[in-house]
């Protein structure tokens, strides 16, 4: 049976953890749904455990985080040498959040704090047409996000856009990454309390307002889960081959 291993990068506080789960518990509550026969194993950053070797991992999947890929963190950079050993091996890797900023960094990207301050709540963004992934021409999922990958790295295709997200969602040459920086595993609940606690910190109301009414309307979470899911327990690349998608 397929086996993801999760690298949890941030802690949930423990009110909203007791509430919504730990990042890993979301995530393997998001791929369950869509594949029961997945299994997990975390390691875990903030717990001091050490990164493990790349070779026998079946899939890699790196959670949020409320650090930023530019903070000077003992951890980032050995992190990022696990990126680029396991998209150099050919090894699924999926980043969502911090974890698709880190992958875009450590491959080439840039990624800073943006300018258009706090992105929350239901987003909805465009979908690249024959990206073989993700279907529809739209989609709406949850976010939490002041830092953006502003340059992909080289050879990359954007498969998910928005104006205030142009490089929301990331396919990596080779076809065995991929990175997106909304939440779909992300409940409505979780989402509203990460409103809550960017109201309490920055975000004007005039953001946070309007984010926690978005969230009233529809997500669109289990169609990207399922994708992501699909990505890390089956050959990306044939998926591609079959789809015609092809990189510059």
């Amino acid at each position: 049976m397929p086996r993801v291993t999760i690298i949890e990068t941030g802690l949930v506080s423990p009110k909203n953890r007791e509430l919504h789960g730990s990042y890993p518990q979301m995530f393997e509550q998001m791929i369950g749904a869509a594949d029961a026969t997945v299994t997990f194993n975390t390691v875990s950053i903030p717990a001091g455990e050490p990164l493990p070797a790349i070779e026998g991992l079946e899939a890699i999947l790196i959670t949020g985080s409320s650090a930023g890929v530019y903070d000077d963190f003992k951890w980032i950079a050995p992190l990022e040498e696990f990126v680029r050993a396991a998209h150099e091996n050919h090894v699924p890797m999926v980043g969502v959040c911090f974890g698709h900023q880190l992958i875009a960094q450590a491959l080439g990207g840039t990624v800073r704090k943006s300018e258009k301050g706090w992105g929350l709540g239901r987003h909805v963004y465009d979908v690249a047409p024959g990206n073989g992934l993700v279907e529809g021409a739209r989609i709406a999922l949850a976010c939490s996000h002041q830092d953006q990958v502003i340059t992909p790295p080289a050879g990359t295709k954007t498969i998910l856009s928005s104006d205030f997200t142009p490089h929301a969602g990331l396919l990596y040459e080779g076809g065995t990454t991929l990175s997106v920086q909304p939440h779909p595993e992300f409940s409505v609940g979780f989402a509203l309390a990460c409103c809550e606690m960017a109201g309490k910190g920055d975000a004007p109301d005039g953001v946070v307002v309007p984010a926690k009414a978005s969230l009233a309307e529809p997500l669109d979470s289990a169609l990207l889960g399922g994708a992501i899911a699909r990505f890390l327990t089956r050959s990306s690349q044939s998926i591609f081959e079959r789809s015609g998608y092809r990189f510059a």
